[in-house]
């Protein structure tokens, strides 16, 4: 927890980067108030899951950081904007989104919050796609609308995904996967977050998943230690150990002590059941937030990204 102490610096700190950021504005004559230009936008993929596959309309927030037009007095998106594509775990959009969008737009990253569950009309997880591979076009779709946005940078894209999402994002790290949905385009940097690591072992009983032969760019894992799928980090850990000499760096792995299975997601404990759970051998899986370890985690995610986009 932290100290009352460190607290009051920490306000202290945060007002006083507003006042300056505030008075730059000012100066500038343009009014305080630097919030993201937010928009709702669509792109159509093929539901894959489907025999055939159905074109589906995918809908998403699209937030662009701003800054301040002097002559006019006003707010507009800066261009050439690094982005992270957002995708949500089984229970679909929730809390964790934004709270990750507030801080990477407050470094100048744009976000884009895909809703993948919407696109398909599914209103829990119990009607979630049999694989999380099937939303492999989700992720791509999003990486094809933001590279031909005229405010992003498309040499410059990232992926964030949480459990469910957090398993499409390691997919997308992959050439297989990345061919087979991108094309030409791949994403610049990966975050996952409790991403079921066991599930990419080869004695897996869980079907196209697959965690070898990387495109190349650097992915970011952070883990609970009390994570009721993978029963704590290890298989996390001993997933980047599993990888060859040259990719391994390619792999930071993060555990944070004490956490459960999305503790990022600061919103009232739940407890769900999920086959995938326990190693695959399904059961309970407790849902507990951290403020803290929330507030590290996100820091950790800001700084992985300025690095690497």
């Amino acid at each position: 927890m932290l100290s009352k102490k460190m607290v009051i610096l920490l306000a202290y700190g945060f007002v006083f980067s507003f006042l300056q950021v505030s008075h730059a504005f000012e100066e500038k004559g343009c009014p305080v108030n630097w919030q993201p230009v937010i928009s709702f936008e669509e792109f159509q993929i093929s539901d894959i899951e489907q025999d055939p596959p159905e074109e589906i309309t995918v809908k998403g927030k699209l937030k662009l950081p701003v800054a301040c037009q002097s002559r006019k007095k006003r707010f507009i998106p800066k261009k050439n904007l690094p982005a992270v594509v957002i995708l949500h775990g089984s229970g679909g959009v929730d809390s964790r989104g934004d709270f990750y969008a507030r801080a990477l737009n407050a470094a100048g990253i744009a976000t884009f919050e895909i809703d993948m569950w919407e696109a398909r009309e599914i209103s829990s997880a119990a009607d979630r796609p049999s694989l999380p591979f099937f939303n492999c076009p989700d992720a791509f779709g999003a990486l094809k609308f933001l590279s031909e946005h005229s405010n992003i940078d498309p040499d410059r894209i990232g992926v964030l995904g949480f459990s469910w999402g957090g398993v499409v994002t390691m997919a997308s790290a992959t050439k297989h996967y990345a061919a087979q949905f991108g094309g030409d385009l791949r994403f610049a940097a990966h975050v996952a977050h409790y991403p079921v690591c066991y599930a990419y072992s080869p004695d897996s009983s869980i079907p196209g998943l697959k965690f070898s032969d990387l495109t190349g760019a650097p992915i970011l894992i952070q883990i609970g230690e009390e994570d009721d799928y993978d029963n704590g980090s290890g298989p996390c850990f001993a997933l980047k150990d599993s990888l060859d000499s040259e990719e391994r760096p390619l792999l930071e792995v993060i555990a944070y002590e004490g956490a459960f299975h999305g503790w990022d997601r600061l919103e009232v404990p739940i407890k769900i059941t999920d086959s995938f759970s326990n190693l695959g051998r399904d059961g309970e899986v407790e849902i507990i937030p951290d403020v803290d370890q929330a507030y590290k985690s996100r820091r950790n995610v800001v700084r992985f990204f300025l690095q690497n986009l």
